[in-house]
């Protein structure tokens, strides 16, 4: 049996793939868990063969998640499902070490053949998206301009950002300020979303 870990805020559709997924005579789902940050945990005390992570979830990001996975438990196959079909998301997620990357639009049918290809070795990647991802320009943006504008899109001062994030108020400035100019934008606000619909935060 394939024992599948289920990461998923929706806890409507954390149950609806649970069930279909138990249907499979391979596949048994041994855990379910609505945030990012409790996957790890999870992975190891059910001993999951695979986990399926939704990209934005509370607590921390399924490719985060991912990355964790494969530090902490490398046993551990990902596949991230999602609805976010994005080229920077894409890219993400393998660099984090992930084996798979489907849409949440296409049949259980297609997705239990998908873990069972990645927990016997495979890359699955959806073909339209693996092009969209190699013609597509490279993130611009570093892990400290990520970090500071994925906090920033809520509206925060400039000095609350600083102390959340531990940085002076002017390394925060800085960061933000070539956010905006990398994206091409006229405010952070604008950045953030920009960065967010390429996939990059």
């Amino acid at each position: 049996m394939i024992r599948t870990l289920i990461a998923e805020d929706q806890a409507m559709m954390r149950g609806a793939l649970a069930l279909l997924l138990d249907l499979e005579r391979d596949i048994h789902v041994v855990s379910r868990v609505g945030r990012g940050d409790e996957v790890v945990d999870a992975a190891r005390e059910h001993r999951a063969d695979v986990a399926l992570l939704d990209i934005e979830m509370p607590g921390m990001s399924g490719i985060e998640a991912a990355a964790e996975l494969r530090d902490k438990a490398p046993q551990c196959r990902v596949l991230i499902v999602t609805t976010f079909g994005r080229a920077g998301y894409l890219r993400r997620a393998l660099d984090a070490g992930v084996r798979g990357f489907v849409i949440k639009d296409d049949p259980v049918e297609d997705l239990a053949q998908c873990i069972r290809r990645v927990v016997a070795g495979s890359t699955v990647v959806d073909p339209g998206l693996a092009e969209d991802a190699r013609l597509a320009p490279p993130n611009p943006l570093t892990d400290g301009e990520r970090r500071v504008l994925s906090a920033a899109a809520d509206g925060a001062p400039i000095a609350e950002l600083a102390t959340r994030l531990h940085l002076s108020e002017r390394t925060v400035r800085n960061y933000l300020s070539s956010t905006i100019g990398k994206t091409g934008s006229r405010t952070r606000a604008q950045a953030a979303v920009y960065a967010r619909d390429q996939g990059w935060l």
